[in-house]
């Protein structure tokens, strides 16, 4: 997922069918149930309860997504699943981190989103964590490489196993673009910013001139930032995982991009995964023609844009590949129920079930098999029509080669889009001023 999300970015990450909730209760609103002791599995006696904690649209639940809790909890009758799920990854983290320092008020899961992980894995929570790769039954060798390295502390133990990946594309609102007088074939549509983030800008430009009344180019120029960094072999740290956001020039092009758009008014002004919903119901209301597509979000405009609107997006290949988001699952050692809570993250992300979800939500897998199997290759999501969604994605996720990341891009993230790029585009702050008040952020809140 995820961002979050990220994000996704998921994540991170930050979805559309979260269940927005605010202060301590972001998390689960408390820890394990105490009725327990049991085993988990069908032979199990005493019924137990696992908490999940989520943000965005991970595709496991029983309403909108795979059904995954019901199908567990089929075969394992003493357990039963809940999940908790928000929309703000940035207070789903601040949350978690709290609850980890106190070891109290965790889920039995928590989600982790891929600009955290390395905050996740570095030394002050490293040890918080079980060690998925001794408990609970995973197959490590089943994920692609570089997720398993990412979720790996410095001592070798693996905290968290892969959910998704997030392989870049642009959706669009075919009736707008065609109202606007631009293609709606998404090959030509591709063709339109081909190799260059520029020329997404400059589409804007074009779709300005024949815009339908009330609408935008693009959704967010804090999205469109994300988009633009997560195609960047730089981004906010350097080679050796240290934070270095001010001299990255993917920083830079990632900024200048975002600006370009919000100074050029190509943008909705909204703020993505808004508590509010007032992003979500932009999608309902077909207010903006295009949104930085990772894979994740399709199940987003699925169910925000609704029934109404099915068939009306399609998907196009980037101006540039590139993975925005992705997330994993980790276990609180602390929790009454780690070993079982393994073994349930375990069966979620082994490659079975990775298809599964990649089939009702488009949340692109990060098992190798599963990525390269027909499953995904052949397959269509009924939202987008006959549009090609697993060859488009799978195509996207070989293109990606992981850019260094800090224990801090998350945040620093977070501050750049939310406290720069947003004051830019909806209050008119001043870009220059917008940039420095992103760095006083960093150096008051952030110690290196």
């Amino acid at each position: 997922m995820r961002t979050s999300s990220s994000r996704r970015g998921r994540r991170t990450a930050i979805a559309a069918v979260a269940v927005v909730a605010t202060g301590t209760a972001l998390l689960t609103g408390c820890g394990s149930d105490g009725d327990s002791g049991g085993k988990s599995g069908a032979a199990g006696s005493e019924k137990i309860t696992l908490r999940i904690g989520t943000f965005g649209s991970f595709g496991y639940d029983d309403a909108t997504g795979a059904k995954l809790y019901a199908e567990y909890e089929k075969a394992h009758p003493n357990i039963k699943i809940e999940e908790s799920n928000v929309a703000d990854g940035q207070k789903y983290w601040d949350t978690l981190k709290l609850r980890l320092s106190r070891d109290s008020g965790l889920a039995d899961i928590q989600a982790l989103e891929v600009g955290y992980i390395a905050e996740a894995t570095g030394p002050a929570m490293a040890d918080k964590w079980a060690d998925l790769g001794k408990t609970g039954g995973a197959d490590l060798g089943a994920f692609l490489d570089w997720k398993v390295k990412q979720a790996t502390t410095g001592d070798g133990k693996v905290i968290g196993l892969g959910t998704d990946i997030g392989p870049m594309a642009i959706c669009y609102n075919k009736d707008l673009f065609a109202a606007a007088k631009l293609p709606t074939d998404r090959a030509e549509v591709a063709k339109l910013w081909a190799g260059d983030w520029a020329r997404f800008i400059q589409t804007g430009e074009t779709y300005k001139k024949s815009a339908p009344e009330g609408t935008s180019f693009h959704d967010s120029a804090s999205g469109l930032f994300n988009a633009v960094i997560s195609s960047e072999p730089v981004q906010y740290a350097n080679t050796k995982g240290e934070l270095d956001y001010e001299n990255s020039p993917g920083v830079k092009k990632a900024w200048d991009t975002a600006v370009a758009a919000a100074n050029g008014e190509l943008t909705a002004k909204l703020r993505q995964f808004d508590e509010k919903g007032t992003w979500n119901a932009a999608f309902k209301n077909s207010k903006f023609a295009t949104v930085a597509c990772p894979s994740w979000m399709t199940g987003i405009i699925k169910d925000q844009a609704g029934p109404e609107n099915q068939g009306k997006w399609d998907i196009a290949a980037p101006p540039v590949a590139g993975n925005w988001g992705g997330s994993f699952l980790a276990v609180p050692k602390s929790g009454k129920h780690a070993k079982e809570a393994a073994e349930l993250a375990a069966w979620l992300t082994a490659p079975a079930q990775h298809a599964k979800v990649f089939g009702v939500n488009g949340n692109i897998p990060s098992s190798k098999d599963t990525l390269s199997s027909p499953t995904v290759q052949d397959a269509k999501l009924p939202y987008f029509g006959d549009t090609p969604v697993g060859r488009i994605y799978s195509q996207a996720a070989a293109g990606i080669a992981p850019a260094p990341i800090s224990r801090w891009d998350g945040q620093v993230k977070t501050f750049l889009t939310d406290n720069g790029i947003l004051d830019i585009e909806q209050r008119g702050t001043d870009p220059a001023k917008a940039w420095e008040n992103v760095k006083k952020l960093v150096d008051d809140k952030i110690d290196q």
